[in-house]
């Protein structure tokens, strides 16, 4: 029974990043795009907004995960009363505080629509060991804080910096370390790193949402 126990919660995890990742758009083909960087779509953004159908967004929600197993997690420092987060990214001139919410249990609908969302069961930067996992649309919606969030996540380099800021207004610095295009089916991805504090940013490939687009940043100061 134990076996076709962890044999069951084995599986469920592996669905739960392949919707994950079908959503957002991450995607593993096991391979490092520094220095070349990711594609790009050639059509500006104006055209893509206008060819976004209702069926891409739902692609795009089923590739985030519901939840990631407790076990994943690394171990607490001290923790803020409040789980919010700003995000921003100094190369990237739509990434200034950006809201990160923490996925509701209904969903990722609104949050999403709003800004980026941190994926349930994943770490947090206040946390000797993490992988804070955060999800945010390439496209997005006009007018919110989503629209065209991570539309150039792919220009980010080696030693760009993103920035976390929690509710205390602590600052935690992140040093992108790797940008990848990974298959909807890889779920280590999720995990985090012995040692280590590691910030992991997905959105989808264009123009079909087909792969997802990942970049991690390793934690290097807090002030």
């Amino acid at each position: 029974m134990k076996k076709l126990n962890a044999k069951y919660k084995k599986r469920r995890l592996a669905a739960l990043v392949v919707a994950v990742f079908a959503f957002a758009g991450l995607g593993l083909l096991g391979y490092s795009l520094f220095p070349g960087g990711s594609p790009a779509s050639a059509e500006s953004p104006e055209r893509v907004h206008g060819r976004i159908s209702e069926d891409l967004e739902k692609k795009f929600q089923r590739s985030i995960p519901e939840r990631i197993v407790e076990t994943i997690r690394g171990p607490r420092a001290k923790t803020p009363e409040s789980k919010r987060l700003e995000l921003s990214v100094p190369a990237l001139d739509r990434v200034d505080g950006v809201p990160v919410y923490d996925a509701p249990e209904s969903g990722y609908d609104q949050a999403l629509h709003d800004g980026v969302v941190h994926v349930r069961g994943t770490g947090f930067p206040w946390q000797d060991v993490a992988n804070v996992y955060i999800a945010g649309h390439r496209v997005g919606y006009p007018g919110t804080k989503s629209n065209l969030v991570f539309w150039d996540l792919n220009e980010l380099e080696k030693g760009d910096e993103i920035f976390l800021t929690d509710a205390d207004g602590k600052r935690y610095t992140y040093e992108v370390f790797a940008k990848r295009v990974i298959s909807p089916d890889t779920t280590s991805i999720l995990r985090p790193t012995k040692g280590k504090n590691i910030i992991s940013l997905q959105t989808c490939t264009l123009p079909d949402y087909s792969r997802r687009l990942i970049v991690q940043g390793e934690l290097n100061g807090e002030k």
